[in-house]
């Protein structure tokens, strides 16, 4: 018997003002792996991230159409609770956000907001999370710190450990170690691999070796169509569509 997937994506079209920047995207997302979507600058990675967790609610200029189910949810359909849908993913963006307060505040603001007072089951979660994240050696003295003294390496891994504290099932990523030394951006991505044994996680990046090194299923999209997608062993080995082949080879860029 096939399991629903945790993620599908039905026919969906993005349109700014009067450009179709999504066509008829279908997928279904793996679950418990990283899928990462490649293609070009402006081919629609972004854009397809962002129609994840509603930040692309139609407003002005922007049209949606289609269907992305989350957990069997049409998370666009009628009388959807965004910030219901919004808890369940974990955003980490191109540049690390970390909020105008503490190390320590930065983790426990989501649990706060969802209620949780008692200081001994806020350092609990704070401590857990910032394990998750890899950052717990590196700051357990100095939880009292503003979270702008550390390094930016060091505040996407907080972003990352802010992100979980809420937990979300779903861990999205916008190129995040694209602000990164190499260092950084080989923790964060050790994290990511760590973390798909519990989440469902999706990632956009324009470093082909990047994707090489943590996909187990890729995505790649081209002029806002999705052209092929599939395990990464097979797309990077056997790409069926003469664009895919093309991407990776570099003869598009």
């Amino acid at each position: 018997m096939k399991m629903r997937p945790h993620i599908s994506i039905q026919k969906l079209n993005v349109f700014f003002e009067q450009q179709r920047v999504l066509k008829d995207i279908t997928i279904d997302i793996p679950d418990k792996t990283i899928t990462v979507i490649i293609g070009p600058s402006g081919c629609g990675k972004t854009t397809l991230l962002k129609s994840l967790n509603r930040l692309l609610d139609p407003l002005d200029g922007v049209k949606i159409s289609g269907k992305i189910f989350v957990d069997g949810e049409d998370i666009y359909g009628p009388g959807i609770e965004v910030t219901h849908i919004r808890k369940k993913m974990g955003l980490l963006s191109q540049r690390p956000q970390a909020l105008p307060m503490s190390i320590y505040d930065n983790v426990a603001y989501g649990p706060r907001i969802h209620g949780y007072r008692d200081k001994k089951r806020l350092d609990k979660i704070v401590e857990h999370y910032l394990q998750m994240a890899g950052l717990w050696d590196e700051v357990k003295g100095r939880l009292g710190e503003p979270a702008s003294r550390l390094s930016v390496g060091q505040q996407q891994r907080l972003c990352l450990a802010r992100g979980l504290a809420v937990e979300p099932e779903i861990i999205l990523g916008d190129e995040p170690t694209s602000a990164l030394d190499p260092q950084s951006s080989q923790n964060v991505e050790r994290r990511l691999a760590e973390l798909k044994k519990d989440y469902t996680v999706i990632v956009v990046t324009h470093i082909l070796r990047q994707a090489k090194r943590i996909a187990d299923y890729i995505a790649f999209l081209y002029l806002g169509e999705l052209v092929e997608h599939g395990p990464a062993g097979e797309i990077f080995t056997h790409p069926q569509d003469p664009r895919t082949r093309a991407y990776l080879t570099g003869e598009i860029s």
